[in-house]
């Protein structure tokens, strides 16, 4: 009777310093069983072990490895947002803010800043100074908050140029020339925003885009009339409510994302520096945490190709937001719809 021949001893060893991959695994199972052949060009001469090319093959077809959606968070009106709740001041807000951001341990984070405020509350600078202090950077929102959709260019150049003197000395030689544009209006006709494009190239700025928001100014004032009236049920509402439409907005922009490129850009999130926003910051981080995202700053974010236009003003304006890129290849918007509170109604 033949000899029967020893079955191929299992393979233990891999090339130095790799671990076998399921793919890898797969293979090699089915060889020992016959039921498939290694392919000459990648054998290793056993007829078993992969060559170094057989190993580089397979890691070239393996799938790529999913990566994080990643999330800048900017904060906008500093230093002054919205009503305050009794007895709190704004100092207390940026403080809560700035601790949040602290303990979850997130990169420097840009303010955008509107000088007007300092002028009607001259204490509010010490925001700003705070803001600084915690390593945070710091960008122009414009002097006044004013809507360049509804007012010449000139006035609006003025009010971008009387906001420099609070940023220059402050920033010293770190970039603050990121220009946030109030109520995200960049122009009402091609000439303004042609205009105002090549205003902001001059003086040396990018635009700070926003590719994720949920609305959390609408929460602010709500929130300091019913702490007034000492409301807990509607304060629960209003804290339920704004997690709610974080998390919709997350899949909402995430689903535009992938409909438009298939894959995640890095987004860019407006906040505001509103007393709610404070006291919720902790919880809303968390939440974009379970979800997945890891944070990087500002100019980290608008290294993505999307944010090209807003870095690179030398180029046309074209669509400033997910929403507008969709329109602009006539693609259907999804439904974005969430129940939230009455805000006008509330703690009335």
């Amino acid at each position: 009777m033949a000899a029967i021949a020893a079955a191929p001893r299992p393979c233990s060893r891999f090339m130095p310093g790799s671990a076998p991959s399921p793919r890898l695994n797969a293979w090699m199972v089915f060889a020992v069983l016959g039921m498939v052949a290694i392919p000459a060009a990648f054998d290793s001469g056993d007829y078993l072990r992969p060559s170094p090319s057989g190993y580089a093959a397979m890691a070239e077809a393996a799938p790529p490895a999913a990566t994080a959606p990643h999330l800048a968070i900017t904060f906008d009106d500093l230093p002054a947002h919205s009503l305050l709740p009794p007895g709190e001041t704004r100092m207390e807000v940026a403080s809560k803010i700035l601790r949040a951001l602290d303990d979850a341990r997130l990169p420097p984070t840009y303010g955008f800043v509107n000088g007007v405020r300092i002028e009607e509350q001259p204490a509010a600078a010490a925001v700003l100074d705070a803001w600084r202090a915690s390593g945070n950077p710091l960008g122009n929102h414009g002097w006044s908050h004013m809507n360049l959709d509804q007012h010449a260019l000139e006035e609006f150049e003025a009010d971008v140029n009387r906001n420099e003197p609070l940023l220059g000395p402050r920033m010293k030689d770190q970039d603050w020339h990121w220009f946030r544009f109030p109520f995200l209006a960049e122009g009402d006709t091609p000439e303004k925003r042609a205009g105002i494009r090549s205003f902001l190239l001059e003086h040396g700025y990018k635009i700070a885009g926003v590719t994720m928001s949920f609305g959390d100014y609408q929460w602010n004032e709500p929130y300091a009339r019913c702490r007034a009236k000492g409301d807990n049920q509607a304060i629960a509402s209003l804290e339920s409510s704004y997690l709610a439409a974080a998390d919709e907005s997350i899949s909402y922009s995430r689903g535009l994302s992938q409909t438009l490129y298939g894959r995640d850009i890095m987004y860019v999130l407006l906040m505001h520096i509103g007393a709610f926003d404070a006291e919720m910051l902790p919880r809303l981080l968390s939440l974009y945490r379970r979800r997945g995202f890891q944070f990087v700053t500002l100019p980290e974010a608008e290294r993505d190709e999307f944010y090209r236009e807003d870095t690179d003003l030398h180029l046309s304006p074209g669509a400033d937001s997910l929403e507008l890129t969709m329109t602009e290849r006539h693609l259907p918007l999804p439904s974005h719809a969430l129940a939230i509170p009455s805000f006008d109604t509330m703690c009335r």
